[in-house]
């Protein structure tokens, strides 16, 4: 079964930082290229990262200088590095792994606010 845990999101003021994490399990890890996603209230979700098995990334424009995408194969987690972070980076944040895998996981949400 597969299956993705994220954690790792709260409140922050802007110009803050969160790491989030998603341990992932159920398909082969170390060669499945992984994404973050996000979805703010009323918007659609929207790619933010990705990372393939060989660690090259790749991110949103709006989020590109700012977030880093990063994996431990080993702990089978993804990892999302999120810096001066601004309100409109206010969502519901969603690990996927690539390669037709549909599950989702619950997300976590993130909320950036003075």
């Amino acid at each position: 079964q597969v299956q993705f845990v994220e954690s790792g999101g709260g409140l922050v003021q802007p110009g803050g930082s969160l790491r989030l994490s998603c341990a992932a399990s159920g398909i082969i890890f170390s060669i499945t290229s992984m994404g973050w996603y996000r979805q703010a209230p009323g918007k659609q979700r929207e790619l933010v990262a990705t990372i393939v098995s060989d660690g090259r990334t790749n991110y949103a424009g709006a989020v590109k200088g700012r977030f880093t995408i990063s994996r431990d194969n080993a702990k089978n987690t993804v990892y999302l590095q999120m810096n001066n972070l601004k309100p409109e980076d206010t969502a519901v944040y969603y690990c996927k792994a690539f390669g037709g895998f549909a599950s989702w996981g619950q997300g976590t949400q993130v909320t950036v606010s003075s």
